[in-house]
């Protein structure tokens, strides 16, 4: 597991790079740009729906973030199998 001083680099990233995707998003619904460049990406308007799930992902991530932050344990993945005995 990172320490904090990892977990804290990595959650300025995500926050950075959650902040130019809404600057995208908002830019395109507002119809005010046709496509908008970040960095080395294009996207135009009918990119939206990807761009709404980008925002959301990185949204999760940083809230996972900010719960090891926290303390909080990362979240771990299972799985119930039913039996018919």
């Amino acid at each position: 597991m990172a320490d904090n001083v990892e977990i804290r680099a990595r959650l300025d990233f995500r926050r950075k790079a959650l902040e130019k995707l809404r600057a995208a998003y908002l830019a395109l619904v507002d119809g005010r740009v046709k496509s908008y460049t970040i960095d080395d990406r294009e996207l135009t308007r009918l990119d939206i729906g990807d761009l709404r799930q980008e925002i959301e992902a990185a949204e999760r991530e940083v809230d996972q973030l900010e719960a090891q932050l926290a303390g909080h344990r990362s979240r771990k993945a299972f799985a119930v199998l039913p039996r018919d005995w």
